[in-house]
């Protein structure tokens, strides 16, 4: 039952990730006086990242598990790159999609 809930969190999570990730920069076209902040990026990653340890700590399914770490790591490296180099790389959208992904198939293996 744990493991549902963590998987309807982060499937929420990387869902409204993902809405934020396509829906801000066309905000930005549009002249409301608002700019990027990489900290609302590193907080859906934190969340994002605790969610999948506790999902993965007793998972068996290893090319599932190999799915949620790789897109924690796409995610991060993008966080990473828009850190650094003020650069907003999409590699975000793809580990978002990937973690959403990969909660709706462990949602679905789940015994009901």
């Amino acid at each position: 039952m744990k493991s549902k809930i963590l998987d309807a969190v982060g499937i929420s999570a990387a869902v409204l990730c993902l809405i934020h990730c396509i829906v801000f920069p066309l905000l930005l076209i549009i002249p409301l006086g608002i700019s990027h902040n990489p900290y609302i990026d590193l907080a859906f990653l934190c969340i994002g990242a605790v969610v999948v340890f506790r999902v993965t700590r007793k998972m068996e399914n290893r090319w599932l598990k190999f799915l949620f770490w790789i897109s924690i790591s796409l995610i991060s490296v993008s966080i990473l790159a828009d850190f650094l180099f003020e650069v907003h790389i999409p590699l975000i959208y793809v580990g978002a999609a990937g973690l959403i992904t990969g909660h709706i198939i462990n949602f679905k293996n789940h015994k009901h």
